[in-house]
């Protein structure tokens, strides 16, 4: 299997970690958050079901920044060959 050695930069994972805390947060905003989370200094990989969420906040008008930048994240730490 491929690995993707890449991971949640500090930025991000504050983001991220902000975005948990923060009781307005839409559920899809805390899902990617914790996997970006989850991916902060180990060699995890984002998870198909992930992938495919995160895709389509970044393809949507209706997500923040914020949202989106989780997203992108989330979605750079894939499976490169998925």
């Amino acid at each position: 299997m491929t690995v993707n050695r890449k991971g949640t930069s500090t930025k991000v994972a504050s983001l991220a970690a902000d975005t948990l805390f923060k009781p307005g947060s839409s559920k899809t905003a805390r899902m990617l958050a914790g996997s970006a989370l989850s991916q902060s200094r180990t060699d995890r990989q984002t998870g198909a079901k992930m992938e495919d969420l995160a895709s389509k906040v970044l393809r949507s008008d209706r997500y923040s920044e914020d949202t989106k930048t989780l997203a992108g994240s989330v979605l750079s730490q894939s499976n490169k060959k998925r």
